[in-house]
């Protein structure tokens, strides 16, 4: 009989009373089977996240720390390991798990250092008569136990932009994978066992999603963090409008190509950066570059070059180191991409390239000429899919890219300071990234959207601000 994965509950290793089989996406073989617990056990995690909570937010910042740079390191020395494990629950070309793990590594030592940094503010009372002799200290405490919800697409790196500022401020989480690709957590949780964390601090749960609403509803838990779809994340908030809620939810990533920029090799650079990045993931990222506006006078040599590159990637199994592009997580994704694709053309879009599907794999596409009301422009497609499309100059570019129901972040290829600042200020977006395309993320800057895209930052500051609470301690009689 074959192994079956165990989850973690409260920091142990536990079998639960039923299983869930893993499957590779590219070929559907058996990657592993893991167990799932039971309402019980799913009660006694979150009974052990609450009992926990004041101990674990006592305990000193340099156990913390140190447990989150152990979980750093390790998944460093064990990388190879990892990225395989990444590549076949995911089917992410294995090139790109490899860069997952060296984030998430980076991850858990921002977290690591953000810890020791989590100290407070003081701040003078004695500006006014009346504050003679105060002084204020300000400080953040966790808001409780954590409840964290990751998505397939990174589901290594994903969970850890939850675990590290979790637990690098003092409070319990408990991590519920997405049922495609929860091997990556259960490794963390391996990682985490292996520290000086007190039981409770966290578990895994792997759990069908049919089971999120009773853990989001429960009152022990008062804090969610959500990574996934829209219309799943704001039901979320919906349902818990008195929890802190943080969702970081789908994008529309788009690219304007100022007139300033065709300086030799601007287009070359700019066309290989958005085909690589429309296609790293199979365009599984919410950052991933969708729609490409390209001022007029630039559009057919622009055009020419992001063909040229697109038709550069390799495709194919995502376990060979050359793979640039792999399947979609599964065959009725790939289904959904393909029928956007058609109703594009048949509304008279031309494909220059791609758009074929194979199994849940489909062949990068590049269009022109698609209806403004389309689904491949208002809304995301999570695809392997390029939208190019001609504008008159930065105010239509701009223009452009507001007129969506998404705000995550933009790509702006400009040498125009003027125009960099100005896309700072008008662009509706939680992110601009000048001279580069919108899939550029640091994990230590934050991270998040406007509008439909969510609410909350990312990025180990901003994520440790989401989950705590400041209070305020006035002292009195000081000679300052």
């Amino acid at each position: 009989m074959a192994e079956v994965r165990p989850f973690w509950l409260a920091g142990r290793p536990a079998q639960g009373t039923a299983e869930l089989e893993v499957r590779h996406p590219y070929d559907g073989a058996l990657v592993a089977t893991v167990a799932q617990p039971s309402a019980a056990q799913v009660e006694q995690a979150v009974a052990a996240a609450a009992a926990v909570a004041s101990q674990l937010a006592a305990l000193p910042a340099h156990v913390r720390a140190s447990a989150l740079g152990h979980v750093s390191r390790e998944i460093a020395r064990r990388g190879d390991e990892i990225a395989r494990l990444i590549t076949a629950e995911s089917g992410k070309p294995l090139t790109w798990s490899r860069a997952e793990v060296a984030r998430a590594s980076s991850t858990f030592r921002w977290g690591a250092e953000e810890a020791r940094r989590f100290a407070g503010d003081l701040t003078r009372l004695d500006t006014d008569p009346t504050g003679e002799g105060r002084l204020a200290l300000s400080r953040r405490f966790p808001r409780g136990p954590v409840l964290g919800i990751a998505p397939f697409n990174f589901p290594l790196n994903l969970v850890a932009h939850k675990v590290a500022p979790a637990l690098a401020v003092g409070a319990p989480i408990i991590v519920k994978p997405a049922p495609r690709t929860p091997l990556s957590s259960l490794l963390l949780g391996e990682l985490l066992a292996e520290t000086d964390l007190p039981a409770g601090a966290f578990s895994v749960l792997t759990v069908d999603n049919d089971v999120v609403g009773a853990l989001v509803a429960d009152p022990r838990l008062p804090v969610v963090s959500f990574t996934g779809s829209g219309p799943v994340g704001w039901s979320i908030r919906d349902a818990v409008p008195r929890k802190q809620v943080v969702l970081e939810l789908g994008g529309n990533g788009a690219v304007l190509v100022a007139p300033d920029f065709h300086a030799p090799g601007d287009l070359t650079r700019a066309a290989g950066r958005i085909a690589l990045f429309a296609n790293y993931q199979a365009g599984q990222s919410c950052i991933a570059v969708q729609r490409v506006y390209v001022d007029r006078s630039l559009h057919d040599e622009l055009l020419g070059e992001i063909l040229a590159a697109v038709r550069a990637l390799r495709d194919g199994d995502p376990s060979d180191p050359a793979t640039d592009v792999g399947p979609l997580i599964d065959t009725a994704a790939a289904e959904r991409v393909e029928t956007w694709i058609g109703e594009a053309v048949a509304a008279g879009a031309t494909l220059h390239c791609g758009g074929t599907r194979t199994g849940a794999s489909v062949a990068p596409a590049v269009l022109t000429g698609v209806s403004e009301s389309a689904r491949l422009v208002r809304e995301e497609v999570f695809g392997p899919v390029i939208v190019v499309a001609p504008v008159d100059g930065v105010d239509d570019g701009f223009a452009r890219i507001n007129d969506s129901a998404f705000g995550l972040q933009a790509g702006v290829f400009t040498h125009d300071l003027a125009t960099a600042f100005r896309a700072h200020r008008e662009l509706v977006v939680g992110g601009v990234v000048v001279g580069d395309v919108p899939s550029y993320r640091a994990d230590q800057m934050p991270y998040g959207g406007t509008k439909n895209s969510g609410i909350g930052r990312e990025g180990l500051r901003s994520a440790m601000t989401d989950l705590t609470e400041e209070r305020v301690l006035v002292l009195t009689g000081l000679d300052l």
